[in-house]
């Protein structure tokens, strides 16, 4: 019953760590590569960018872990419909495409790393 106990505490840790890494891994991932892309501020909310990046890696993580990769796709619409005038410009939908991609591809290895833990 304790060796029952002690996994299951290990896995809780494993995946409370998965989260913790995407999200705070992710973001700094993320910001050093749009680093090397800066693009000049054009209003919307303070912070809601870096937010919505956390979001994006929390859901993109829990739908790894729960196997269902067809539904990322859910993440890339729901972003894309939500700029899609912005996205006609060309060096916002480069930066867009830039930050989204490093975003999910981060949240994707941490999800694919922790599977790979636990089983």
């Amino acid at each position: 019953m304790k060796m029952i106990s002690e996994l299951i505490t290990s896995t809780t840790l494993i995946y409370f760590s998965s989260y913790i890494l995407a999200v705070v891994g992710g973001h700094f991932f993320v910001r050093v590569i749009l680093k090397k892309y800066p693009l000049p501020e054009e209003g919307g909310l303070e912070g809601a960018g870096a937010m919505i990046g956390i979001l994006e890696r929390i859901f993109t993580l829990t739908l790894v872990l729960v196997g269902q990769y067809m539904a990322l796709a859910l993440i890339l619409a729901a972003k894309s419909i939500a700029r899609f005038e912005d996205l006609k410009n060309r060096k916002f939908a480069e930066y867009y495409l830039i930050g989204t991609l490093s975003s999910m591809l981060c949240a994707m290895f941490v999800g694919i790393f922790t599977l790979w833990l636990v089983n």
